[in-house]
């Protein structure tokens, strides 16, 4: 009887003890955000007091791995310091809060498993055991993850826009195929005045690219278009940024395009992720905590961000150019805390000059650190397509070209066609458009945009291309550095979302394909699934035919407009039967204007 009281009191002290275990562990794990599928679930731990600036370096030599279990699935989470948990509110530099984020994309029931570890380096190890157990290392807990309520452009709806193997990205909850139009100018967006120690840094490289040395951005033309309830930090900071934000998703954009880093000669010398200009291995918990809200923000919006990791002028400026300690912890700095975001797109750097190997071993790392898998492009100069992109073919970890061109449709066609035959089909964009100093104008200037509109969007978009963003050159007011109102391109957005519309709305594009040698004119576009539906984009001033082949079928002719959008129109001829290469006519009206003609299988 004693014996079996024993080992009675024995297990109930164990079951006792098993449940202060997960109360401590508890304590030491506060959960936040929705518990939903997609949703940013946020998971911060009490750790060790330190700071930004400690020994050891709470960065470098501290290493949070979170794991997230469910069934057969496995998410090796990166986490990061986050100072006292409220940075981006209190500019808080010391505290012993470490996070990290995850995006369930699956409802049910997670389990997840702590690993924090110490030692010199730590955060640049491949090995997860290496280095020693530190504070909360081992704490587990579960989470119950409940479907997503949110709907529209809210990337949340939407789920993880993922590279599938196609000319498009896909986005992983509603299987909609994303097709980009959005900005690419002010390159240093992030050069805010509002965010914590961010200043301009040195003088401008070109005259005329902003407003001096002291140049850094307000966006006071946007504050009017911050909406109440929408985010703030400090106690109304980023209102400008907010608000420009809103006004451009307004305008139907689903794209912004942005540098993380450009001091150590690069153009502006205002961003920068880091404690300040001259660090490396420290990184500023307040600031990125602020850009987080900013880019929580855009979630919401239904805005893509495109993170550009570097420029030209300072792709050698982390490990002389290689994958070194400062390059590791600085890509696994932006994964940790920024690559939970649904729609995300890794930019190896603008105008790259790192070589083939260097940029293999980015992708590779990078590949490696993120769990979510975002989709990696580089940018590069014209006239260096060939050097950049050739030995990047086929290769597994790459995903696609950021074309700065002014032969767009040409170099669109080019590398699906040649990423195709590589056996790994790469979604190419439309990034910056030429010649520097002019790219898209201000409306002022060009309000129609008419060799904008004609050579690059819808040449762009009818050889395939996954979508463009607008580079605003730098001789302009509201240029690429010094832009602070994007209502400088008002129209410039007006005609892009009307092409994207014509795309969402009339074409199964993603079974369509570049087919120019189906019409006779030499000027035009043609973008079809032969013998079901034809989109051919007239530039005005002739008329062409189509080739139907051996099909004796009928076709309905409409016509669309790029310049004001709107429903479909019917021209002077309304079908068109094969045999053969009938003209498909003129269109309602302006025939010297540019049209599109939609033809489909009656």
């Amino acid at each position: 009887m004693k014996r079996s009281g024993l080992s009675l009191l024995v297990v109930i002290c164990s079951i006792l003890a098993a449940e202060v275990c997960v109360f401590g562990a508890n304590q030491k794990c506060g959960v936040s955000g929705e518990l939903k599928k997609w949703h940013n679930v946020t998971l911060t731990f009490t750790g060790p007091d330190t700071s930004e600036d400690a020994q050891p370096n709470p960065f470098r030599d501290y290493r949070l791995t979170v794991t997230f279990a469910k069934g057969q699935k496995r998410y090796v989470v990166p986490g990061y310091y986050a100072a006292d948990g409220d940075a981006a509110q209190t500019s808080a530099k010391a505290g012993n809060k470490w996070r990290v984020h995850f995006v369930p994309d699956e409802t049910g029931q997670w389990l997840y498993t702590a690993s924090f570890r110490t030692g010199s380096d730590i955060a640049l190890a491949g090995n997860l055991k290496a280095g020693s157990v530190a504070a909360f290392d081992g704490v587990t807990g579960t989470l119950d993850i409940a479907p997503s309520d949110k709907t529209g452009r809210d990337h949340r709806a939407k789920g993880l826009l993922r590279y599938v193997g196609k000319r498009y990205l896909q986005f992983a909850e509603t299987g909609e195929y994303f097709l980009k139009g959005g900005a690419d100018s002010p390159e240093n967006f992030l050069g805010y005045a509002d965010f914590d120690d961010t200043f301009d840094s040195g003088e401008l490289k070109r005259k005329g690219e902003a407003a001096g040395a002291e140049f850094i951005h307000h966006y006071a033309p946007h504050v009017k278009d911050w909406r109440p309830g929408d985010p703030t930090w400090k106690n109304g900071k980023g209102k400008g940024m907010i608000g420009a934000l809103n006004y451009l998703a307004s305008k139907g954009m689903n794209s912004v395009y942005f540098i993380a880093y450009n001091i150590d000669g690069g153009d502006g010398k205002d961003v920068w992720p880091w404690t300040n200009p001259a660090e490396r291995f420290r990184f500023d918990c307040s600031k990125l905590d602020q850009w987080e809200i900013v880019f929580s923000h855009m979630d919401k919006l239904g805005l893509m961000l495109h993170i550009i990791g570097q420029e030209t002028e300072n792709d050698q400026g982390l490990d002389g150019g290689d994958l070194g300690p400062q390059r590791k912890l600085y890509y696994r700095e932006l994964v940790a805390r920024f690559g939970h975001h649904l729609a995300l797109v890794w930019n190896l750097g603008e105008e790259n000059t790192n070589t083939t190997a260097q940029r293999k071993a980015f992708c590779r790392y990078i590949k490696q650190v993120d769990p979510y898998d975002h989709p990696i492009v580089c940018h590069t100069y014209p006239g260096k397509y060939d050097e950049a992109y050739e030995p990047l073919l086929g290769y597994g970890y790459f995903n696609g070209p950021s074309l700065q061109t002014n032969d767009t449709h040409v170099q669109t066609i080019k590398w699906i066609d040649r990423s195709a035959e590589a056996g790994k089909q790469w979604f190419v964009s439309l990034d910056e458009i030429g010649p520097a100093h002019t790219g898209a104008k201000p409306d002022k200037d060009d309000y129609w945009h008419d060799e904008v509109r004609h050579k690059h969007l819808w040449g762009h978009l009818l050889a395939g291309g996954a979508g463009v963003e607008w580079y605003f050159g730098y001789k302009w007011a509201h240029n690429d550095l010094n832009c602070e109102d994007w209502r400088s391109r008002d129209h410039l957005w007006d005609l892009t979302r009307y092409a994207l519309d014509f795309f969402g709305e009339y074409l199964p594009f993603t079974e369509m394909d570049h087919h120019d040698e189906l019409t006779a004119a030499v000027d035009d576009y043609c973008f079809a699934k032969p013998g079901e539906i034809y989109a051919v984009y007239y530039p005005g001033g002739s008329i062409t035919s189509l080739d139907l082949g051996d099909s004796s079928a009928t076709f309905t002719v409409q016509w669309y407009n790029p310049r004001t959008g709107g429903p479909l129109k019917t021209g002077v001829i309304t079908t068109i039967t094969g045999p053969g290469s009938p003209v498909i006519g003129s269109p309602p009206n302006s025939p010297d204007k540019d049209w599109v003609a939609l033809i489909k299988l009656k």
